[in-house]
Order: C-alpha cells, then sequence, then structure tokens
C-alpha cells in the first residue's frame, strides 16, 4: 500500500507540473488562483469516515508543516505583465522544488506510517498538502491583486 501510495504521489506531482506548465500559457485570472484550495476542500469530507479521524494537535502540527513546505512554491510564482494581460512566470526552479517536496513527503509518510494507521496517515497528509496549498494560493492572490492594480493605474 504505501508503494502504491509513493506511485500516486509521483503521478499527482507530474499532473502539477504539466497544469502548471500549461497555466503560464494563458493569462492568469483571481479565478483561477482562488479556486483549487476550494475545490481541493471538499477532500475533508474524508473525515466523516471514523477510521481517517486524527487528533487535532496533529492536524494542526501537519497544516502548519504544510504551511511551511509552501514557501519554495512562493517564492518561485511570479507574475510577470505581458501586454495587458498578467501571466504566471515559468520558474526554472519549480521542477526540482516540487520534485524535492515529492520526495520529502514520500520519506515523511513512510516514517510516520510506521506510528499510525494507513487511513490516518493519508488524512494527516491530505491536511499538510491543503496546508501548502492555502498560503501559496493566498501568496499569489495578493501578488496578482497587486499587479492588477498597478496596471488599471496606467
Amino acid at each position: 500500500m504505501t508503494i502504491l501510495s509513493g506511485v500516486i504521489g509521483i503521478f499527482m506531482a507530474t499532473v502539477v507540473l504539466i497544469v502548471r506548465m500549461r497555466a503560464s500559457k494563458k493569462p492568469a485570472s483571481l479565478k483561477k488562483i482562488i479556486l483549487p484550495p476550494f475545490f481541493m476542500s471538499t477532500g475533508f469530507a474524508m473525515f466523516l469516515y471514523p477510521p481517517m479521524h486524527v487528533h487535532v494537535t496533529y492536524a494542526l502540527f501537519a497544516f502548519f508543516v504544510g504551511a511551511l513546505l509552501s514557501y519554495p512554491l512562493i517564492v518561485t510564482s511570479k507574475f510577470e505583465v505581458v501586454g495587458k494581460d498578467i501571466y504566471l512566470k515559468r520558474s526554472k526552479a519549480f521542477f526540482l522544488i516540487l520534485v524535492g517536496l515529492v520526495l520529502l513527503r514520500l520519506m515523511l509518510k513512510s516514517y510516520v506510517g510506521m506510528y499510525v494507521s494507513i487511513e490516518e496517515t493519508a488524512g494527516l497528509f491530505f491536511i499538510l498538502a491543503f496546508g501548502m496549498i492555502v498560503p501559496w494560493r493566498v501568496a499569489m492572490y495578493f501578488e496578482y491583486v497587486k499587479l492588477n492594480r498597478s496596471l488599471n493605474l496606467m
């Protein structure tokens, strides 16, 4: 089961990379920035299933570890103005950062999996991923709004 979850993690990282590359070819919008955390939040329904329940302390810790791990994503997600549109600028480091984060998550997952059930581990790493995406998207939101205001002032 650990190997399967690792393969799924690598597949998801590949999907994120492809989506990110495609996104940089189209203008960014507030909707494209804000909606992913909302869509992801539906995953919290998994905690309705009793084996998925995790202690609140562990959940908070997982969220804050995710928030710390979002820093490289925040640093490498910059926007650029092209004409009258705002585009997400491609970062050469994004691929390496994503691979590094996936490897770190896989190592952490195998370690945590030794001490808690697979369901709890899945729940904790979902919370960790949510903790990564929320600060990243909030930072993108503020940068986009700042650039959009400067465009409107010109």
